[in-house]
């Protein structure tokens, strides 16, 4: 069994460890029900009060958004890159019928968190969920392990994209597919990443990395994945996680300035795809 190029595991980034450790962003309201994404809200009247199971159904959609582009996974082996409490990965088991999902992430204090919130099902279902510590630029699985690889709102925190990109290519199986959601800097022009820090303390502390999609995009075909795609959902995002933010925080606040950079022309929200070639 062959694993990827880094044995010694990556140093987290300070930002990364503070919010996903003793912050522990999954508490604060603006996230409800253990997910930590914007959502995506087609499905949810912005007209109406909004609540919390409006936004939960926004963050679920968001997963389900993601996991019908990876295909049908219907007995299939699944890795999610960035589970956090890992809700995305027992919604797959509960609605796309794999034989197993994965859920991969960095930071031991959100696997501990994910295993206590579903030992239940870990207990009931031996095999069919596991979680398991691991970086998106060294993951500890075999070649081809798994039919489908998809991550939801994290790799605006992965430090190298070529090194997610390969990785990715090295754990599927051929035919399998990656999908990935996230949202990315408009361009890599000069001041990009200055004036996204200037809007957004995410991008200022360092959470959050200002690249472009064409940075996935090319990232994956150079890995050796095929079709590499991405798409613009920032439609379905940015304007239900604004109106869900004005309910706790005034306009002239930094979360807030998520759909300034987005009318602004300089951050977007994308869905990105791309499948490694069936074996000849």
């Amino acid at each position: 069994m062959a694993f990827g190029a880094q044995e010694s595991f990556p140093v987290m980034r300070p930002a990364v460890r503070e919010t996903y450790g003793p912050s522990d962003l999954s508490r604060e309201p603006v996230f409800a029900g253990g997910f930590i994404n914007f959502g995506y809200w087609s499905a949810v009247d912005l007209t109406a009060p909004l609540g919390e199971a409006e936004r939960i159904r926004s963050q679920q959609d968001l997963y389900r958004h993601v996991l019908d582009a990876a295909g049908p996974l219907g007995g299939q082996r699944v890795l999610e890159v960035g589970c956090g409490l890992g809700m995305g990965c027992t919604l797959a088991l509960r609605e796309r019928g794999p034989a197993a999902v994965t859920g991969m992430d960095i930071h031991p204090a959100q696997l501990e968190r994910a295993r206590d919130a579903h030992a239940g099902l870990l207990e009931e279902a031996p095999g069919r969920l596991r979680f398991v510590r691991g970086a998106a630029e060294g993951m500890p699985f075999g070649d081809g392990e798994f039919d489908a690889v998809v991550s939801v709102e994290a790799a605006q925190h992965f430090p190298d994209l070529a090194a997610f990109a390969a990785e990715t290519a090295r754990v599927l199986r051929p035919g399998g597919r990656v999908a990935v959601a996230s949202f990315f800097a408009a361009d890599d022009g000069a001041g990009r990443a200055a004036e996204l820090a200037q809007l957004l303390d995410t991008f200022a502390n360092g959470l959050d990395i200002a690249r472009p999609v064409t940075a996935l995009t090319g990232a994956l075909t150079a890995a050796g994945l095929a079709d590499a795609r991405a798409g613009s959902i920032g439609p379905q995002v940015w304007a239900g996680w604004d109106t869900w933010l004005a309910r706790s925080w005034a306009p002239d606040t930094w979360p807030r300035n998520f759909l300034r950079a987005y009318e602004r022309g300089i951050l977007d929200y994308h869905l990105v795809t791309a499948h490694r070639p069936p074996a000849p």
